[in-house]
């Protein structure tokens, strides 16, 4: 068991004495920690176990994420979830624990999210108190500061597996079936637009990246993101790009509006926008509407109330007919993806839909794929016929 307080009274020896503002590696520094570390500890009852322990703490502190490293190591931790410096949670294998330990003070969590935000060009403090960011290695963070948070600065890690997520993988995993996941892999190679919809945590983003797989390699692909976390592999011809927030110091935002606008200018075969929240939703249906096949992702219990959504987004930011919204949205999107998270953790495709337009201007979503029980199981099973296969006939 480390001493917690001998651990904080190393850090701050360290920080007197070493220059951290220089360039080292992180080797070298290591080096110099574990020199200082045995050096004051060499007349305490310590184990060499006991002195490594306390070199990594040390070194996680001044170098690294603090007691946050320690989780960010653990691969089998998918959510991380700081309520002020002296609690932090965790999501782990499905499920949603309190941590036994804690930052030492609110001072060090605040030094801690400092440098997560500048680590990415990013910005926030009590004029700004709400900042998305990502960690080197792609973990999304949202972080909340004082007023809007209550209880104190607020740190929110969504973890990825470091193992990239390929279809059969889903499939191995009964997140799909094998007979949808062969049709999704014809439907986005032909260029239908796709949306997926589901809950939060129930894998909107996973399922984006595998879909991407089938994407054409001679295609040209531009992702939107408010942060950067599509790992596209399979191709070359690939523009990331990302939202910034204003800042204090006279920088304007970079809206996913604004980025779907220009990403229209690009040259683009393919656009793939993270998540539709707002008023981006027109834009994109407009990119959808002039021949640039998509894919997007948003929040919603079924693919009928994502559908509800849609339309609400759009007419919270345009005064048009509804009847011209549910056009647009039937004439963009042609495949509706609906994803669930089960009690157990498992995240699973419970539904495939075709977007149908009728003469009335009602949407219809017919059901191709529909989540079944078969001997206890959920089973995703082909329900219906496409209609509209003239992408696939082409």
């Amino acid at each position: 068991m480390i001493d917690e307080k001998e651990s904080e009274r190393l850090t701050a020896l360290v920080r007197r004495e070493l220059d951290l503002s220089e360039e080292s590696g992180e080797e070298e520094v290591r080096s110099l920690i574990a020199q200082i570390v045995y050096r004051e500890t060499i007349e305490g009852n310590y184990s060499f176990k006991e002195r490594d322990a306390l070199v990594k703490n040390v070194f996680d502190s001044v170098r690294k994420l603090d007691v946050l490293q320690e989780l960010i190591e653990d691969e089998e931790i998918s959510e991380i979830m700081v309520n002020g410096y002296n609690r932090i949670f965790i999501e782990k294998k499905g499920n949603i624990f309190e941590w036994n330990k804690k930052f030492a003070t609110k001072e060090k969590l605040e030094d801690v999210i400092q440098q997560i935000v500048s680590s990415c060009n990013r910005v926030v403090n009590e004029s700004e108190p709400i900042a998305d960011a990502r960690l080197a290695n792609g973990e999304r963070v949202n972080i909340v500061l004082a007023p809007p948070s209550v209880t104190g600065p607020i740190i929110t890690i969504r973890r990825f597996p470091k193992e990239v997520f390929t279809m059969d993988k889903l499939v191995e995993n009964k997140s799909i079936s094998r007979e949808a996941a062969e049709f999704l892999k014809t439907v986005v190679r032909a260029g239908y637009n796709c949306f997926v919809s589901g809950g939060t945590s129930s894998g909107k983003t996973t399922l984006l990246n595998v879909l991407s797989e089938f994407i054409p390699p001679n295609e040209r692909v531009i992702t939107i993101e408010d942060s950067a976390e599509l790992q596209i592999k399979s191709v070359e011809n690939l523009v990331r790009l990302e939202t910034r927030n204003a800042n204090s110091s006279g920088c304007e935002a970079i809206t996913i509006k604004d980025l779907i606008k220009t990403a229209l200018r690009m040259r683009p075969d393919r656009i793939i926008v993270g998540e539709v929240r707002g008023a981006e939703v027109a834009d994109m249906l407009q990119a959808m509407n002039t021949g640039h096949n998509s894919m997007s992702t948003g929040h919603a219990n079924s693919s009928s109330d994502m559908i509800t959504r849609l339309e609400a987004m759009y007419l919270q930011n345009a005064e048009i007919p509804l009847e011209s919204v549910r056009r647009q949205i039937a004439s963009g999107i042609d495949i509706m993806i609906h994803l669930e998270r089960s009690k157990n953790g498992l995240r699973r495709v419970t539904e495939i839909n075709e977007v149908i337009s009728k003469e009335n201007q009602s949407i219809v979503l017919k059901k191709l794929f529909d989540t079944k029980i078969s001997d206890g199981e959920f089973v995703l099973r082909k329900v219906g016929e496409l209609e509209n296969r003239y992408k696939l006939d082409k």
